[in-house]
């Protein structure tokens, strides 16, 4: 019988275990693992939306100049020339940008006091059912009411300056916020409510402690679409009154009335580039409050 611990014994395990060691610091790093380069990075990053900008360039050229006519071209002008109609001569882009200036002004104001009602209303309903119960179908309703609808009614009632396109911006973009709000303060953990009520703890500790935090993900979703939809209706109220500060809707009504096709696909742009900025911007701010301890940020 042979001692376990003689040399003919221990050899063979001994390169076994040198040969899986060889065969693990030899294998390649598992893909999941691999780091990619700055210019891999980048190019991921930068290069799908320069290509479909490319390819949206290509497909505006072949309308402009393909399908319409040249006596429908206007409906649709080149990309060069609403470059250099609308953005290189200054004297129309310097009005649009003050008709852009004009309606973010009107956008943020409203949506400054969508914000106030809509937290106010939310904090409201989550402290009893039956407040909920009695404000949301309410809510509801003035979500449903189409807009164009009651601008007569509107501009009978504040007149057809600007206080009437605060208006339209506050009935667009309260609904998400008092939605969204209430549904996070809705979702606080139920354990730590019960913790709170095991110290007494008051309604305003409970509400500042507990549950504002736990909706601040769902606050700042909220947020980001009424952000937007606060643009949407600076620009709806600005096309409808005309009175006081021309806003980006009222020139957009004069470039269509005209049939500046130049000026007014570069109003549009720009309109579209002012509620991609206001959403970033929630955005930006959305990560800098709860992007570091929030768990959707790990996704």
């Amino acid at each position: 019988m042979s001692d376990p611990m003689s040399p003919e014994t221990t050899t063979p395990e001994i390169t076994t275990l040198e040969t899986t060691d060889n065969y693990i610091h030899d294998a390649a790093p598992p893909t999941a693992y691999r780091t990619k380069s700055k210019a891999q990075e980048l190019a991921e990053s930068f290069l799908p939306p320069i290509i479909l900008g490319a390819g949206v360039l290509g497909f505006w050229y072949f309308i402009s100049y393909v399908v319409l006519e040249e006596s429908k071209r206007f409906l649709l002008r080149p990309p060069h020339e609403v470059l250099e109609v609308g953005v290189l001569n200054w004297d129309n882009f310097s009005e649009m940008l003050d008709g852009l200036l004009s309606s973010t002004r009107v956008a943020l104001i409203g949506l400054a006091i969508s914000i106030m009602i809509g937290f106010f209303l939310a904090m409201l309903m989550s402290q009893a059912k039956v407040v909920e119960r009695a404000i949301f179908p309410y809510m509801v309703t003035l979500q449903a009411i189409p807009i164009l609808a009651i601008v007569p009614m509107i501009g009978f009632w504040w007149g057809y300056g600007q206080t009437s396109r605060v208006v339209v911006c506050i009935i667009i973009s309260l609904f998400p916020i008092i939605v969204n709000t209430l549904f996070g303060l809705q979702s606080a953990d139920r354990a730590m409510h019960d913790l709170f009520t095991l110290h007494k703890a008051s309604r305003f500790l409970r509400m500042r402690k507990l549950m504002f935090p736990a909706a601040l993900p769902a606050v700042f979703a909220g947020l980001r679409i009424s952000a937007g939809l606060s643009v949407i209706g600076a620009i709806v109220g600005d096309f409808f009154f005309g009175r006081g500060a021309i806003g980006i809707g009222q020139l957009l009504r004069r470039y269509a009335s005209q049939l500046q096709g130049e000026e007014l696909l570069t109003s549009v742009i720009l309109s579209s580039l002012l509620g991609i900025v206001v959403f970033w911007t929630f955005g930006w701010l959305q990560n800098l409050v709860i992007g570091k301890w929030h768990d959707s940020s790990e996704r």
